[in-house]
């Protein structure tokens, strides 16, 4: 098992503090970095790829230092969120030269499948300083996939991606996943990353503030409200009840139903069942209103 691990990582330049005494593991599967801009993603992902030494603490790849240590590269791909490609070269070319650079076997064939990895293949002969910024992050994401590595980092990769260009990539990376890779990927598009991510590392401000699913995170942060819309067959003799019982802080009527506001989520969802059966009201909708990753993106942050 693939397995990246950050212990007590801090990266500053001068008295700025750019990344603050994180530690994290990211195994196989999807992770997501999550993070404002200027929190330290970034940072943290130049680390995880070697070009960048941490100012204290440690990064291993299944127990190898990154750091000053080039035999990493021949298992680990990266794709930057800056410009990584020269505008004077084809795709073709700029991937072949990467294949050459692992000195692959056979560096054609290997430039030929990462190219149609990222079905790039009819824009292969063309300059990359004719591409979009879309195809642009696609060749770049050829050049971290030529030599097949099982680690992959990716510095927000749809960035400039059309809505086809995003499926194409997210439907590459599931499958890559499902292979038993280990990938990390930060994006400011929080919905992509609630679809595709099955474990998240929020970033705030160079510091670690959350680890894990997003819902469970959600759950756990018990100094905040949680929403709920609630249906039923009566959903006004439903709220009197609620608030008659005081399991909720607040419960407002809408057309949609009832939308409650309970701090204590575990004794909400225990006591709603027994407070409908007891006012004879039936049931019909309980669901989340605020467990999207944007929601709990915006908590985090103001924590």
């Amino acid at each position: 098992m693939t397995e990246l691990k950050l212990e007590s990582v801090s990266r500053w330049y001068g008295n700025v503090v750019a990344v603050n005494g994180i530690s994290m593991t990211v195994g196989p599967g999807v992770t997501g970095l999550l993070g404002p801009n200027g929190a330290g993603k970034s940072t943290l992902i130049h680390m995880m790829g070697g070009f960048l030494a941490p100012s204290s603490g440690s990064i291993t790849l299944d127990g190898a230092p990154i750091w000053q240590n080039p035999e990493i590269y021949r298992v680990l791909g990266l794709v930057p969120e800056r410009e990584a490609a020269y505008d004077f070269l084809t795709g073709d070319q700029f991937i072949l030269s990467m294949a050459r650079l692992h000195k692959l076997p056979d560096p054609r064939a290997a430039a030929r499948r990462a190219i149609a990895l990222v079905e790039m293949e009819y824009a292969a002969g063309r300059t990359i300083g004719t591409y979009s910024k879309g195809m642009k992050q696609r060749i770049k994401m050829a050049s971290a996939l030529v030599h097949d590595p099982p680690v992959l980092l990716l510095d927000e990769p749809f960035n400039g991606m059309d809505p086809r260009q995003r499926i194409q990539l997210m439907e590459l990376i599931r499958r890559m996943a499902a292979e038993g890779r280990t990938i990390l990927f930060s994006s400011h598009i929080l919905e992509e990353v609630e679809r595709l991510a099955s474990h998240i590392e929020v970033v705030v401000a160079g510091r670690h503030a959350a680890s894990g699913d997003f819902r469970k995170i959600r759950r756990l942060m018990t100094d905040r409200p949680h929403i709920f819309l609630v249906r039923s067959s009566d959903d006004r003799g439903l709220a009197a009840a609620v608030i008659a019982d005081g399991s909720a802080r607040s419960v407002q009527l809408t057309d949609k139903g009832l939308q409650v506001e309970a701090v204590d989520f575990q004794r909400f969802t225990w006591l709603l069942p027994q407070v409908s059966r007891d006012a004879g009201v039936r049931l019909w909708e309980v669901s989340p209103a605020d467990e999207s990753l944007e929601s709990v993106f915006s908590y985090l942050v103001a924590r």
